[in-house]
């Protein structure tokens, strides 16, 4: 019979053991890879009201997703933390149906240098469009501009339906997204005047789909768009007000889209 010699034995032994400690650490490593944690956010979210169950639906969404996907997610529920130091830390600042009003100086000015100097990315929903004069605050100029000129008008309080049309397919926040894609009983806001000369248009609502019929429309109605003069990677989606849009899988697409795109990070990792 045949058999291995002492030395010949021992470096085929030294040879299984190097290889079994290489793969042990390849899986270990990929392992800690996988717990990495790939960037941070922070939401801040109205507190309460009429928006509070589509705020509640989005933050176990949200936690959801960043679980499965590594990234960490914050809420605040007012801007008085807001500083430069505060958004220091933060890869993506998502607004998520808390007004352009009530902002203290101190995080108005910081979030203005996060945004103009892009220092981080920014997601807004919704309310974030409720630009005017409200509960005794006077509209906020610069966000005003940011959100291509417009000021709110009106919306349709008996929820209508809608289909709405992606305009750039080809942008990151669209990806994987049926054009045209329905949204069950929104609002829909109604401003003063278009956004579309000031910002770049990705999706809008086309009117004529209203079921039930509405007569508050604007003619050229855009729902989602992104102001492209700013440094910041930025998004603005309208529909924010039911939770049932988390069971709409475009919508979800857009914000899952939206999160990594904004924060400059590859996309999720769920399919």
């Amino acid at each position: 019979m045949f058999r291995l010699g002492g030395n010949s034995h021992a470096r085929a032994l030294r040879q299984l053991l190097a290889l079994a400690l290489a793969s042990w650490f390849a899986v270990h490593l990929t392992a800690a890879q996988d717990k990495t944690v790939r960037f941070h956010v922070v939401a801040l979210a109205e507190h309460g009201g009429i928006h509070k169950p589509f705020v509640d639906a989005a933050k176990a969404w949200l936690d959801k997703l960043s679980s499965e996907n590594n990234f960490t997610v914050d809420y605040i529920e007012d801007t008085q933390q807001i500083d430069d130091a505060f958004l220091a830390q933060y890869n993506l600042f998502i607004q998520l149906n808390y007004p352009p009003y009530n902002w203290t100086d101190k995080a108005q000015t910081a979030f203005i240098k996060y945004i103009e100097q892009g220092r981080g990315g920014w997601i807004g929903f919704h309310h974030a469009t409720l630009l005017g004069e409200f509960d005794g605050f006077q509209m906020w100029p610069w966000f005003h501009q940011f959100m291509g000129g417009i000021r709110f008008k009106n919306y349709i309080a008996s929820f209508v339906t809608g289909a709405v049309a992606v305009e750039d397919s080809n942008h990151p926040v669209m990806k994987g997204v049926a054009s045209p894609f329905v949204i069950e009983n929104e609002e829909w806001y109604t401003y003063d005047t278009t956004p579309r000369p000031n910002v770049h248009v990705l999706a809008s609502v086309d009117e004529k789909t209203y079921t039930p019929a509405s007569d508050k429309k604007m003619g050229d109605h855009p729902v989602m768009w992104t102001n492209e003069h700013m440094k910041a990677r930025n998004v603005y989606i309208f529909m924010g007000h039911r939770p049932e849009h988390f069971n709409n899988p475009s919508f979800t697409q857009i914000f899952t889209n939206a999160i990594f795109w904004a924060a400059g990070q590859q996309e999720s990792r769920e399919k």
